[in-house]
């Protein structure tokens, strides 16, 4: 009998186990599909819940940035980018985004520091780093000579 509750435990145990983990992939899942339909609030709100559960999921920072570019809300939108890159440090996508940005602010500096870092990453978005650097050629300040 003692066996038999021991049993019953084990498998309460693992089915709980099961579900918990399952619907943490639900929320990242379903928060992209969210996303995909232009329905930002709702996909953020799951986002979060996702990193509720899931802390390191470099993805749902990513798409929270997204999201945060979609409101124009820079502050938060590079405060996701930088944690995603905390997480996943060659972030191809996060860091193209970081640039987007420091080129909006005029931060040169910070756009060749990640454009370096880039080169070294890149894989699939190569190209884009191009672009970013040709038009700082034409935007970077001139430095002046005493």
């Amino acid at each position: 009998m003692r066996n038999f509750f021991k049993l019953i435990g084990v498998i309460l145990f693992a089915t709980s186990f099961n579900s918990i983990s399952l619907s943490k992939e639900n929320f990242f899942n379903e928060a992209l599909e969210l996303f995909k339909k232009e329905k930002y609030e709702d996909a953020r709100f799951l986002f979060e819940r996702n990193i509720v559960f899931n802390p390191k999921d470099a993805n749902s920072y990513l798409y929270l940035a997204k999201i945060y570019n979609q409101e124009k809300n820079q502050r938060k939108e590079e405060y996701n980018l930088e944690t995603t890159l905390l997480i996943e440090p060659n972030n191809e996508e996060a860091l193209l985004m970081l640039m987007k940005i420091a080129i909006e602010n005029s931060n040169y500096k910070k756009v060749k520091d990640l454009s370096d870092k880039f080169v070294k990453v890149c894989k699939n978005l190569c190209a884009e780093n191009k672009d970013i650097q040709e038009s700082l050629k034409n935007i970077e300040p001139e430095k002046n000579e005493s």
